[in-house]
């Protein structure tokens, strides 16, 4: 195994305990998270354009999005096509994602804070030069 992915493997392994560690206190895992910021940033969306955004398969995508809908973070309306549903993020959530943000960028800044911010930048730039 070539020690580059061994060590991004790692990392991000690590880096998805500590964050759902992190979001404990908001009854939230990382999976979840990814889907919430999804819809804050870019609006409601198909679950389709969910998953293809996310690179997720279908099926956890669809199982997070009926947890999230559960305990009352989104919501699923009817879109032109009746058979998809639109996924939208509920007012509860509207109001939480503030305090919530507030979290994750202490622990982004946590995390990174012992790279210089041109040690980040060239980091993102080595990420973007791999393939896919």
């Amino acid at each position: 195994m070539n020690p580059v992915f061994h060590a991004l493997f790692q990392k991000s392994r690590y880096l998805t305990n500590c964050l759902n560690e992190v979001l404990k206190q908001h009854q939230l895992y990382s999976s979840q998270w990814t889907i919430l910021y999804c819809l804050h940033t870019h609006g409601s969306m198909t679950l389709t354009q969910i998953w293809k955004y996310l690179n997720v398969e279908a099926p956890s995508v669809t199982r997070a999005i009926s947890r999230l809908e559960t305990l009352g973070w989104v919501e699923r309306i009817d879109g032109e096509d009746k058979r998809e549903k639109i996924v939208t993020l509920s007012a509860m959530a509207k109001e939480r994602l503030p305090i919530i943000t507030e979290t994750i960028l202490a622990f982004e800044e946590e995390m990174v804070g012992s790279l210089t911010v041109e040690e980040q930048s060239q980091f993102i730039n080595l990420l973007q030069k791999m393939k896919g």
